[in-house]
Formats: structure tokens, C-alpha cells, sequence
């Protein structure tokens, strides 16, 4: 469960909500209800007592009774004691059938697929660049060299190489957050990291608190854990930042284990939160006792030159994560996590269960890339700043009834389809050349059926191509409609 929400919250969210282009209880309901939908009320969430909210909204009591009772017509509110029902979405005939209302949109696609596509197709289900070419060989060619020294050793080391936590190391010190080598453990990846940190840390049923919409592959491996969501709402376009009094509240009444957080560029919108909210952020989780783990996969794609401190900067009990994949290469597979020193042997006692270290060539290389982390990427972003604006021009010019928001930073756009269905474009994409990754997946409980997120990492000739695509595969379903209700789950699809 998601706690319950005060009637002033829920006035706040609800914003101008009474237009007079309908019956008021039909205006509050069909509101509420696309909350719900763009994940801004969480699943499971107490809706206030009809008295306090109709005293809050200034309305009779009659309408708020009418817009819940609409609400549990159309399946988006349990019937509760009284009148305070807990937020839900319209079972599907699957669920019906017996598998259950719990069952979450996308938990069964983990087991997904391997990550190759057929010759021809245009994948927009990766966020994710080729290698930067030259620099990546040059490092690997003086990995190479330096082996033979480390060939006498077994080759197990499950903190990492130490030139590799030193060079990761130097580099927290030097953008402001001062860390010693014993700080650091090198992973397979960021999702390697983040496996760690949940087998150390949390156990079945203990609550992680997530931003609302987040990282696909987060949510996999939180919900493998056995752990129990608890999804926060970020304010929609053309909103930015973070609804830090909705995180607020949730800290204070769900008292999460731990919060899964990507301030720097997030996955999916893009967005950079200001230090700020950083501040608030740190304190609140202080004051629950959560403990934050700030994901920096995309830190360095700062595309527009916003600067914030890291997370880390603002607290020492900061777990940080980082990775090579999203600036270099993803076929590095290698990451890191940033903590106190008690809590990395912590760690690396939970990642003996898992694996007994990474591989050594390829660590030499990183720590190679880790101490010129700058050289690749000038050129890198001014490539992606080129894309993102060819992207979102295509996007106003084929698709203009959507509304994609600007990113900061990072590697997509993630877009608001006012008509057509993420899961049902998914699904048919195939059929005109592209794979998509479904609005669903990047939130908790089915919500975000009517969002995209579409990468900007291609070039913009092939970008074109695909956005002519999308365009020719909403049209199909603009002229098929029966599709958005017949196709009720997209194919397992890997994600990245």
C-alpha cells in the first residue's frame, strides 16, 4: 500500500480541476483518474474521506460522492470502509481469469529476450551509444601492456583492481565529494551495482521508495528482491524538478528501507535536480532513517550545462552508483558504487554470493578511461545535442499532438501521447521497423500506457526514419481503435 493522501495534497495535484465543460463530479472523477493514470497518485494510495475533501475543494459533498462512486464504476477505486477507497486500475480480462490484482504490468518481462534485433529493424527500446572509438581501443591497448605484472596474482578481487578504485576515487575528490579508494567497489555494470546494494541491504517485503516514472531495469531488480514499491510521482511537463513534499510525505509515512534515486539527468525525462532539493532530499531520508542510493549513471551527458553537486556532497551516508556504459561504452561492463568504507565491505561480502569479481583486462582499461574522463566527451555531447534538437523538431512536425518534454541531459525524450497507446504502438511496431520500450515499464502498476521514451542516439537521418515510423504506426491505430483494447501487454522486450 502507498499510504493515503490529505485532502490539500490532493488539491494541489488536482490544480484547476473544475472547468464547467461537464457535470463537476464528472470533471473531479476523469481528473483523478488520469493521476492515477500518469502515475501521480500511486496504486494503492487512500483517497481523503468525502467530507474533508469536499470542505477542501469547496464543492458539496454530493459531487465528491458521485466522482468516487464513478471511479469505482470504472475500476480505477476499491471499495474501502466508509468512503476512503485506496487507488487502482480496471482489472483486465488476464487478471479476471486468475492472475491476480497484484499483478503488475511488466513484472513478467525480466526474463526478457536477448538484446539483438532483426537486420533492419530501428531499435528505440536502448538508451545507449556505440563505443567512443579510439579512446576505448587506446585503453584497452595499454591494459594490455600493464597484464603480465598482475598474471603472478589469482586474478579474484572482489573490490576491484586498485588503479581502477584509486582512479574513481580521484575523481569524487575532484568535482567535490572527498573519497578514498576504500570507498569504492568496481561492479559489472550499474545494474550490477544497484543487485549489490539490494541483496546488502533490504530483504522480502521491506519497502524501496522509487521515483514514478524510473528505470525499467531498477524496477526488475527491486521487485526480484521481493521488496515492496513505493512510487513517487514527479511533477509532469512542463513542470521540472522533483515534488519534494510528495517525497516528504511518503519518507515520513512509508518509512522506506531505502530510496532508488536518479537525480543527474533521469531516466526517462531527462531531468537535473537542483541542489536545492537535494538539500530537502538528504534531510527527509536522514529523518525516516532511509537510506539513499543515487544512481549517476548519466552524469556526465549534461547537454545544456546545469550544474549540480552530487548527492554524496550533501550527505556521507549516500550510496552513489556510476557507470562506464551510458559516456564510453555499455560493452565495458563496468561500474562502480561509492559508500563509507564499513558499509563497501558490506558489499562485497553480499557480492561473493553473486560473482568473486570482475574481469582484470577490462578494469585496467577503465581505470585508463576513468583518470580521461573528459577527453571522449565534448564531442560526444555536442553529437547528442544535435540529435536531441533534430528529435523533438521531427517529433513537432510528424507528431504534434504529443508532448515531449525537453531534456537537460542524458539519452531520450520522454513523450505524453495524448491519443494512442504505448503497449498497443509496441506491440505493432515491428511491423513498420522499430522496437519500442512500452510507457508501462517505466512505472509501477501499469500506469504511463499513454508515454513513450524515445532515444535520441541515433542520427538524425536514421532518427527521421523513425519517427516516420511512429507516425505510420499511430495512424494504424487511429484507424483501428479496437487494437488499443485487443492488444493488452507488449512483448517481452529487453531494456536499456
Amino acid at each position: 500500500m502507498s499510504g493515503s493522501l490529505s485532502p490539500a495534497a490532493l488539491a494541489r495535484l488536482l490544480g484547476r480541476w473544475h472547468i464547467g465543460a461537464s457535470p463537476a463530479y464528472r470533471e473531479l472523477a476523469d481528473v483523478v483518474r488520469l493521476l492515477v493514470l500518469d502515475g501521480r497518485i500511486p496504486l494503492g494510495t487512500a483517497l481523503p474521506s468525502e467530507r474533508t475533501l469536499s470542505d477542501t475543494l469547496a464543492v458539496s459533498r454530493t459531487t465528491v460522492t458521485a466522482a468516487y462512486a464513478s471511479l469505482r464504476e470504472q475500476g480505477f477505486l476499491s471499495s474501502g470502509q466508509g468512503s476512503r477507497g485506496r487507488t487502482c486500475l480496471p482489472r483486465s480480462s488476464d487478471q479476471a481469469a486468475g492472475a491476480g490484482p497484484g499483478a503488475e504490468a511488466g513484472a513478467g518481462l525480466s526474463g526478457a529476450p536477448g538484446l539483438a534485433v532483426p537486420e533492419g529493424v530501428i531499435d528505440l527500446a536502448y538508451a545507449s551509444l556505440p563505443a567512443s572509438g579510439e579512446v576505448v581501443h587506446r585503453a584497452f591497448a595499454s591494459a594490455l601492456t600493464e597484464l603480465p605484472a598482475l598474471l603472478p596474482g589469482f586474478g579474484y578481487d572482489a573490490l576491484g583492481v586498485p588503479s581502477l578504485r584509486e582512479a574513481i576515487a580521484a575523481r569524487y575528490s575532484a568535482i567535490g565529494v572527498p573519497t578514498a579508494p576504500g570507498q569504492i567497489l568496481v561492479t559489472s555494470g550499474a545494474q550490477h551495482a544497484l543487485n549489490i546494494v539490494l541483496r546488502a541491504m533490504v530483504g522480502k517485503q521491506d519497502k524501496v521508495l522509487v521515483e514514478q516514472p524510473t528505470y525499467p531495469n531498477a524496477l526488475d531488480a527491486i521487485r526480484a528482491q521481493g521488496c515492496r514499491m513505493v512510487p513517487v510521482a514527479l511533477p509532469p511537463a512542463p513542470e521540472t524538478g522533483w515534488d519534494l513534499d510528495a517525497v516528504e510525505t511518503a519518507l515520513m509515512q512509508q518509512r522506506p528501507k531505502l530510496a532508488y534515486m536518479v537525480p543527474d539527468f533521469h531516466n526517462p525525462t531527462g531531468r537535473l535536480m537542483p541542489d536545492a532539493q537535494r538539500r530537502r532530499l538528504v534531510r527527509a531520508a536522514a529523518a525516516s532513517g532511509t537510506v539513499l542510493v543515487a544512481d549517476e549513471t548519466l552524469r556526465e551527458l549534461n547537454l545544456d550545462g546545469g550544474t549540480a553537486a552530487p548527492l554524496a556532497a550533501f550527505s556521507p551516508a549516500v550510496v552513489s552508483i556510476g557507470s562506464l556504459s551510458k559516456s564510453h561504452w555499455a560493452g565495458l561492463r563496468t561500474g562502480w558504487i561509492r559508500a563509507s568504507e564499513s558499509l563497501i565491505q558490506r558489499f562485497a561480502g553480499a557480492r561473493t554470493t553473486m560473482d568473486l569479481g570482475g574481469p582484470v583486462v577490462e578494469q585496467l582499461a577503465a581505470a585508463h578511461l576513468v583518470r580521461a574522463l573528459d577527453e571522449p566527451l565534448p564531442a560526444r555531447r555536442a553529437a547528442l545535442r544535435e540529435s536531441r534538437t533534430a528529435l523533438l523538431e521531427l517529433i513537432a512536425a510528424h507528431l504534434p499532438e504529443w508532448q515531449a518534454e525537453r531534456p537537460e541531459g542524458g539519452l531520450a525524450v520522454w513523450c505524453r501521447l495524448p491519443s494512442a497507446s504505448s503497449t498497443a504502438l509496441t506491440v505493432i511496431a515491428p511491423d513498420f521497423g522499430i522496437r519500442l520500450a512500452a510507457g508501462p515499464r517505466f512505472g509501477v502498476g501499469g500506469v504511463f500506457e499513454n508515454h513513450l521514451r524515445v532515444p535520441f542516439t541515433l542520427p538524425p537521418d536514421k532518427l527521421e526514419q523513425a519517427v516516420r515510423a511512429l507516425r505510420s504506426a499511430q495512424d494504424r491505430l487511429d484507424a483501428a481503435p479496437q487494437l488499443r483494447r485487443t492488444l493488452r501487454e507488449s512483448p517481452a522486450a529487453a531494456i536499456a
